[in-house]
C-alpha cells in the first residue's frame, strides 16, 4: 500500500515550470531514489511535498491524505520530515538546540518533555560525534557533521516518511558511507524513505526502487537493480567504468 502517492503534479517558480507532471508512488518501508542531473527538478518535487513550494496543480496524498494546500508546519506534524539539500542548521545555536527545535511539533509549554529527551538519546546513538559535541555551535561543526545534524534534527519530529535532499553533497567520501549505513539502518527500524541524490551509485546501493527525472519529468523508474543494469543510467549517471558489486 502507498504511503505517498502523487500525481501530475506541476510545480515551478513564477512564470518558470518545473514540474512537468510527476506520477510516483513511495509504499511504506521502503527507500525510493530519485535521481537526475542538477537542475532536473528534484528539490522543488521535495520542496513541493513538504509545502515549503505551493504545487500548481495535480495531487500529493499521503496516507491518502491530500498534502496540497496545508501549511508546511502541520506536514511535519502529520509524520513527513525534510532533510533540506545544504543542510541548513542553525548556526549560532548548540548541536542540542539544533535537535530541539527539530522536535518543535511535539513540544508543550514548559520543560522539555522526556519523550524529547529520549529522541536526542536516539539519535546520538546514531551519530554518536553529536553527543561529542552536544555543546558546540553548529556552525562550527564540519560539513559531514552537519549533515548529521540535519538529518537528526528531521528525526527528531518522529516521522513516518523521511525526505532526504542530496545528503552526500559536500560532504567527505568516507562519511558519505557512514551516512548511507544510517540510512540503511533507519530503514531496517522501519522508516519509510524519498531519497533525492545526483550521487546515484550511493542512492542506488541502498533504495528498492527508483525514478529518474529529467527537465522536470519522470523518464524512467524501475527496481534498483533494473535501474543500475540499464545502459542510458550507467552512461548518464553511474559512470563507464559501473559495474555492481555482486557481478
Amino acid at each position: 500500500m502507498s504511503m505517498l502517492r502523487l500525481t501530475n503534479l506541476e510545480a515551478g517558480y513564477g512564470a518558470l515550470r518545473v514540474l512537468k507532471g510527476i506520477s510516483l508512488h513511495v509504499s511504506q518501508g521502503e527507500i525510493v531514489a530519485i535521481i537526475g542531473a542538477n537542475g532536473a527538478g528534484k528539490t522543488t518535487l521535495l520542496k513541493s511535498i513538504a509545502g515549503i513550494l505551493p504545487p500548481r496543480s495535480g495531487t500529493i496524498l499521503f496516507d491518502k491524505r491530500e498534502l496540497r494546500g496545508q501549511p508546511a508546519e502541520k506536514i511535519v506534524q502529520l509524520g513527513c520530515s525534510l532533510v533540506p539539500e545544504g543542510r541548513h542548521v542553525f548556526p549560532t545555536m548548540t548541536v542540542k538546540e539544533n535537535l530541539v527545535l527539530g522536535a518543535y511539533s511535539r513540544r508543550g509549554k514548559g520543560r522539555m518533555p522526556e519523550a524529547v529527551r529520549a529522541s536526542i538519546d536516539e539519535v546520538c546513538r546514531l551519530f554518536g560525534i553529536l553527543r561529542e559535541r552536544e555543546n558546540q555551535l553548529a556552525g562550527t561543526l564540519s560539513g559531514g557533521q552537519q549533515q548529521m545534524l540535519a538529518i537528526g534534527r528531521a528525526l527528531m519530529s518522529k516521522p513516518r516518511l523521511l525526505m532526504m535532499d542530496e545528503p552526500s553533497l559536500g560532504v567527505a567520501p568516507l562519511v558519505v558511507s557512514d551516512i548511507y549505513r544510517t540510512i540503511a539502518a533507519l530503514k531496517r527500524d522501519g522508516l519509510t524513505i524519498l531519497l533525492v541524490e545526483q550521487n546515484a551509485r550511493a542512492a542506488l546501493a541502498v533504495a528498492d526502487r527508483g525514478y529518474v527525472i529529467e527537465t522536470g519529468q519522470i523518464v524512467l523508474e524501475g527496481t534498483s537493480r533494473e535501474l543500475s543494469d540499464n545502459r542510458e543510467v550507467q552512461r548518464a549517471y553511474l559512470g563507464k567504468e559501473y559495474k555492481r558489486i555482486d557481478e
